[in-house]
């Protein structure tokens, strides 16, 4: 017997989803060292004590119970999977689950009962290749679901045509203005040179991108935030922070310079100061110039290192993602996530002079969340992509492989930040974050997948910037004050 197929492949998805965050949820517990450490306080198995007050008691049970709970509902999943009309590979994908579910509580029972380290590691790589096994069955579930028709474009409204000013009546000489109309005209004069001050100054802080800085500021403030934890130095914070807000403004100049002929192709990009020519070349060049040289010369203040790495964000993202890797190639937006993992490495390198595992995945992190993040951009903006003849992929590969990539790297990013969790001693407030706000932007792209229009990418898009915005701040609040 099946499910009707529609109904059917939504409520698969809906179990397929809960069962990846859930999951995803006994990885990262089993994955934190700050709470796997509960389960020294419980050495038997399934039964644990009855002492309520001990934390580490209630972590231990806290897991076990969750654990119980995630196999009903991946045992839910699967059935509905096997009851609908979802492709076979999805069917073969569930097997896994199905088999390596019990196989991983046994597994659990022996880490709980014994002190075999390499026990407790393939506890939790079994978790892994349970997750991955359920995304692979979501993702490729979701991707059955029918291509909706792109909306008809010539029912949208356009705005009326305004009427032609008329000439105004021819007047006799104009009589000579008295001390006060003088006055008044000499002020209304000043506060024109004002407001064209102030245009011109927001059109050169426009030029820096501003929207990018918080992001990659919060990023390096991460890494810092885990290579110092309570410790960190608010000298470095300052000089570091400053370094990567120069280092920014430059890269965004650099790229409003060299993209300048195609920004006034695209509709996202066709007010830019230098698309509108607001700003000159030659004076935006200038600008971007001395914005790299302030930000090497603080980067230096910190440490060399810094500063050499510094340099590579602006060399990366101004010459080779700008001029190579965008016009080129439908992996730009990947291979371009280096531009924001370097910030991670940046923050790293400033407190403790080198890199480090830690610094490293957090980079990788944000290597991985890139693609998750930009590809819902991509598909919001597709055809102004497709008009200024860049290979995003979307416009190279489709619509519905853009969004089973999605679904993939999201999943990269979750194990990412698991790994993160692992060789770092983040605690509750990390574990909570990346789950919750995982769960929401998986929620998110499921239904980017159902309903296949530019609002539900720009709700996932919002969803990405939720997840790793929250995320930070959490490792930077679990680090320091936890």
């Amino acid at each position: 017997m099946t499910l009707d197929s529609s109904t059917g492949r939504e409520r698969v998805t809906t179990l397929l989803a809960l069962a990846v965050i859930g999951v995803y949820l006994l990885i990262v517990i089993g994955a934190t060292t700050a709470l796997t450490n509960a389960a020294g306080a419980c050495s038997t198995w399934p039964a644990c004590g009855t002492n309520l007050d001990d934390t580490q008691l209630l972590i231990a049970w806290g897991h076990r119970i969750a654990a119980l709970v995630v196999g009903l509902v991946v045992l839910a999943a699967v059935v509905a999977a096997w009851r609908s009309e979802v492709p076979g590979r999805a069917k073969a994908a569930l097997v896994v689950p199905l088999v390596g579910y019990p196989v991983q509580i046994g597994i659990g029972g022996l880490a709980a009962t014994t002190t075999l380290g390499w026990i407790t590691n393939l506890h939790l790589l079994f978790g892994m290749a349970i997750f991955a096994a359920l995304v692979a069955a979501l993702a490729w579930t979701l991707e059955t679901i029918p291509e909706r028709s792109p909306v008809d474009s010539s029912t949208a409204e356009t705005p009326a045509t305004a009427e032609p000013a008329t000439e105004p009546p021819a007047t006799a000489a104009e009589p000579t203005p008295s001390p006060e109309t003088a006055a008044a005209t000499d002020t209304t004069a000043r506060a024109g040179r004002l407001s064209r001050l102030k245009t011109l100054a927001g059109a050169y802080f426009q030029l820096m991108k501003p929207r990018l800085m918080w992001l990659l500021c919060l990023v390096a403030a991460a890494g810092m935030a885990l290579a110092a934890g309570p410790a960190l130095d608010a000298r470095t914070v300052v000089s570091v922070l400053l370094g990567g807000v120069l280092a920014i403004g430059a890269s965004g100049t650099f790229n409003h310079v060299l993209e300048r002929d195609i920004d006034r192709r695209m509709n996202r990009t066709a007010d830019r100061p230098l698309a509108t020519d607001e700003v000159g070349v030659r004076n935006a060049t200038v600008f971007g110039v001395l914005l790299a040289v302030a930000s090497l010369a603080v980067f230096s203040t910190v440490n060399l290192l810094a500063a050499a790495l510094g340099l590579c964000a602006i060399l990366f993202y101004s010459v080779v993602y700008t001029l190579v890797l965008k016009p080129n190639t439908v992996q730009n937006t990947v291979l371009g996530g280096a531009a924001g993992a370097l910030p991670a490495l940046i923050g790293w390198v400033g407190v403790t002079g080198k890199i480090g595992v830690p610094g490293l995945a957090l980079a990788g992190v944000i290597f991985l969340w890139t693609p998750a993040h930009f590809y819902n951009l991509a598909l919001a903006y597709k055809d102004d992509y497709e008009r200024a003849d860049f290979p995003m992929m979307p416009v190279v590969r489709g619509d519905r492989l853009t969004r089973k990539h999605i679904v993939w790297y999201l999943a990269a990013t979750l194990l990412g930040a698991s790994v993160l969790s692992a060789v770092t001693s983040l605690g509750w407030l990390y574990a909570g974050v990346t789950v919750a706000f995982g769960g929401l932007f998986l929620w998110a792209v499921v239904g980017l997948h159902r309903e296949q229009t530019e609002k539900a990418a720009f709700r996932a898009f919002h969803a990405s910037n939720a997840y790793l915005g929250a995320l930070l701040f959490a490792i930077v609040i679990d680090a320091i004050l936890l």
